[in-house]
């Protein structure tokens, strides 16, 4: 096949690096274009991209920066083109920002350091994580990485789908059906969302999923949309949920008056759980464009129907 030039446009907020990032790569058949009109692909964030599609009336395939696509699904939204986002580079990241948490709370580290300051000597109990079990919701490749990594600590580990099968080499030691979410969040100490935004994951945390926990710790790495907000703070009082480590939400960043800021069962994170590195964004591009300009099939395609 013949290498016939490819016009590409970034739109991120980040686009001198993303730049000098894809020099280095020097792709074959890859020139970047400042005219919107003439893009067939297009590196973008999904939220600035879903602004401003129309002024990219050539265009045939967009690589998100980000996991997340949901800025692009909306049904008033033109389709087609093939879009494709970058997946595997989260599990590392959003493993460490779970096990972080979990560890500090169950070890009491943040008080400690408000004994430091007080010069106070005083130990307090803990628990291994050690035969914890956790619940994660999406058996993907984020969910399949922190699976494996909280595995390697001794938690047991069951895993939410869709389907009730296991993903190939799968680190979980049980995978349950959606249907049967109620089955394996009784059995929780830890309940961790990595689920996309789709219709059949809006508010899927809702008050009757809550009151299946029983004093258990909840995480949200996966989406804010995911979260029934409103359901949270009644569930924490009801005992279900003992504390709630949250970096995504349904409006971001929070309003001043947001209940969530000051609950002490709350912790609030400014959505940096896994964050996209350029370094690596612009690895997978470049080789997903190796394979575009090669006639193959783009690696990490989103399905506009499914929503992932």
């Amino acid at each position: 096949m013949s290498h016939s030039e490819h016009l590409y446009y970034i739109l991120t907020h980040n686009n001198e690096r993303y730049r000098d990032l894809l020099k280095s790569y020097q792709p074959d058949g890859l020139t970047e274009t400042k005219d919107r009109s003439q893009a067939t692909i297009l590196l973008a964030s999904p939220p600035m991209a879903a602004t401003c599609l129309g002024d990219f009336p050539k265009l045939e395939w967009l690589q998100s920066i980000y996991a997340g696509v949901d800025a692009l699904i909306g049904s008033d939204l033109r389709k087609d083109y093939q879009l494709t986002n970058i997946k595997g580079i989260f599990g590392q990241l959003i493993s460490e920002y779970v096990l972080g948490f979990l560890t500090s709370h169950h070890r009491h580290f943040v008080y400690y350091k408000y004994q430091q300051r007080k010069q106070q000597w005083k130990p307090c109990r803990y628990r291994s994580l050690a035969g914890e079990t956790m619940v994660i919701l999406g058996t993907g490749s984020i969910g399949s990485h922190l699976s494996q990594v909280a595995g390697a600590l001794g938690i047991r580990t069951l895993g939410i789908n869709r389907s009730g099968i296991p993903p190939k080499q799968s680190a979980f030691d049980q995978i349950f059906h959606i249907n049967e979410i109620n089955t394996a969040l009784s059995q929780a100490q830890i309940v961790v969302n990595t689920l996309p935004a789709t219709p059949e994951t809006d508010k899927l945390i809702n008050r009757e999923f809550l009151s299946y926990c029983n004093q258990a710790i909840l995480f949200n790495v996966g989406r804010g949309q995911t979260l029934d907000e409103e359901a949270l703070i009644p569930a924490i009082e009801a005992k279900y949920i003992q504390h709630a480590y949250l970096d995504v939400f349904c409006k971001e960043p929070l309003d001043n008056d947001h209940p969530f800021w000051q609950h002490p069962n709350i912790t609030v994170t400014p959505h940096i759980a896994a964050v996209s590195f350029p370094d690596q964004v612009a690895e997978e591009f470049a080789a997903n464009f190796q394979r575009w300009r090669d006639g193959f099939s783009l690696h990490n395609r989103i399905d506009f129907d499914k929503g992932y």
